[in-house]
């Protein structure tokens, strides 16, 4: 295991997933989470969580760092690649070995357990109002929580066919967001037991994501309000894994298509147009309801990023669940 500093700076992390190019919902969350995090003299980190390795791509990875960088958005020290941690992850899991155990059950068999236990099949209870708001809005399909079927079963996680679940603690917990207020949440009752390897061998992102904040000593977290149900989760994992939690979470309100879905690589969404940099960085941060001087489009986004950092304010975004249409 490593061992982390006592002394806790201030450090924010940016940490995309490199599944398709940046596109405007997640340059805005790579917008606010510099300023903000600038605006308190920390550190800005970035974190490429490519542990999909059946969608992730070295392409997309190097292009979504060229976007950052003509878009002034420089981060702190060397950019970390999950892909190059697996080992770490592994070894966490083995720490994490008696709250885990062996699935063997596929998705056709998990169905026909539901058809004929339809009272199992019962969506998970939603604690937070933010978020069961989120689920009346944009219609969200959450699976029923996973039956413990393979509870009792042997850990023989060397068999081809075997994924890893994390048996999650059956706690009503909250946590404070600086954006969307108390969270109130029981991550056995919302989430279930979570798999956090599959059976080809890749790591989740509920497991990867939480053990590097905790190894980075990630202070602040800023992210999409979409990410918020992982969180109590990802808090048990490292009380569990020995490792630090977030001071500060800041659960972003996310931008939506013409169809209300959030806006995301999955529904389609356009990467940007870096021809005109500043010009994103000034349309970004009106998204994010910032104040704008008359003259910013005008500056180098060296200027409009320092104004933003001077002004930034989430006051405007407090309880919101959307920024909007585009």
């Amino acid at each position: 295991m490593v061992n982390l500093p006592n002394a806790r700076p201030v450090i924010g992390r940016f940490a995309p997933s490199p599944t398709g190019h940046l596109h405007l919902g997640s340059l805005t969350t790579a917008v606010a989470s510099f300023c903000h995090i600038k605006s308190l003299g920390g550190r800005w980190l970035l974190r490429i969580e490519d542990v999909d390795f059946e969608r992730c791509k070295a392409e997309y990875s190097a292009s979504i760092l060229e976007d950052l960088q003509n878009l002034g958005l420089h981060w702190d020290g060397e950019t970390v690649y999950q892909s190059n941690r697996m080992a770490i992850y592994e070894e966490y899991i083995h720490a994490l070995h008696a709250q885990t155990y062996a699935c063997q059950c596929s998705r056709k068999q998990l169905s026909e357990h539901f058809r004929q236990h339809p009272k199992d099949a019962i969506s998970p209870v939603i604690f937070s109002e933010v978020l069961r708001q989120m689920n009346a809005t944009e219609g969200l399909n959450t699976p029923p929580i996973y039956p413990r079927l393979c509870l009792h079963s042997h850990h023989d996680i060397g068999h081809p066919d075997s994924k890893i679940r994390l048996c999650l603690p059956d706690t009503l917990t909250a946590f404070f967001d600086g954006i969307q207020g108390v969270v109130w949440d029981n991550p056995a009752k919302s989430l279930g037991d979570v798999v956090i390897k599959r059976q080809n061998g890749m790591i989740n992102y509920i497991l990867a994501c939480a053990i590097d904040d905790g190894l980075q000593n990630i202070s602040h977290i800023m992210r999409g309000l979409d990410i918020m149900p992982m969180t109590v989760a990802q808090l048990a994992i490292n009380h569990a894994a020995h490792l630090p939690t977030a001071d500060h979470f800041y659960h972003l309100p996310l931008l939506h298509n013409a169809d209300g879905q959030k806006l995301s690589k999955q529904n389609l969404a356009q990467p940007i147009k870096h021809a005109r940099p500043s010009e994103l960085l000034v349309h970004a941060l009106t998204l994010l309801k910032q104040p704008i001087a008359d003259d910013m489009a005008d500056g180098t986004v060296g200027e409009i990023l320092q104004f933003a950092i001077k002004h930034w304010d989430t006051a405007p975004l407090i309880h919101q669940g959307s920024l909007g249409v585009v």
